[in-house]
């Protein structure tokens, strides 16, 4: 979104990003993925958890530029993934999606209302503006994200969905049968 003419501007917090800054630096005199497309090599997109101990390339064997990796609390299909896949399906060569939620997931340990109270207790705001959106039973909530996507209007005929948990604990894909 644009700034406005009289928006307050304010510097980079460089001290607090320096680590990851440093970092592209090498990266960037190193990079050679400039010949990539925004398309998706394997017409995959992957739907996962935005927890750091998943590595979505390294699980499935794949490199940059062969998947669309989107990432939320949850590995959920919300409303934002679901327009998310629409633009990867028509646009950019997604003809298959793999929803991975994991085990050991923060959104799999407690009830909607008790992550709202945890944040107001600890941190003093209230966040019931907000779906969470906690599971109590991870195999039911992909069962509903996958049909979610299934029935939706605007999924291109031919595109395959399926779902997987994967083990924090062992690094394997344990696939569902729905």
């Amino acid at each position: 979104m644009p700034l406005s003419k009289n928006a307050i501007k304010h510097p980079f917090p460089a001290d607090v990003f320096a680590d990851v800054i440093d970092a592209n630096r090498e990266y960037a005199d190193t990079f050679t993925h400039q010949e990539l497309t925004g398309t998706a090599r394997k017409g995959l997109a992957l739907v996962t958890c935005m927890d750091s101990r998943i590595e979505p390339l390294a699980m499935l064997g794949l490199e940059a530029g062969d998947v669309k990796i989107i990432r939320n609390a949850g590995a959920r299909a919300t409303d934002d993934v679901i327009r998310t896949l629409v633009l990867a399906t028509f646009l950019l060569g997604v003809r298959r999606v793999l929803l991975v939620p994991h085990t050991d997931c923060k959104m799999a340990s407690a009830e909607e209302a008790d992550v709202h109270a945890t944040i107001r207790e600890q941190y003093g705001i209230d966040t019931r503006s907000i779906e969470i959106r906690t599971v109590s039973d991870q195999v039911a909530a992909l069962t509903t994200d996958i049909m979610r996507l299934r029935a939706n209007p605007l999924a291109p005929e031919g595109v395959v969905i399926g779902g997987a948990i994967y083990d924090v604990r062992t690094g394997r894909l344990n696939p569902l049968d729905i």
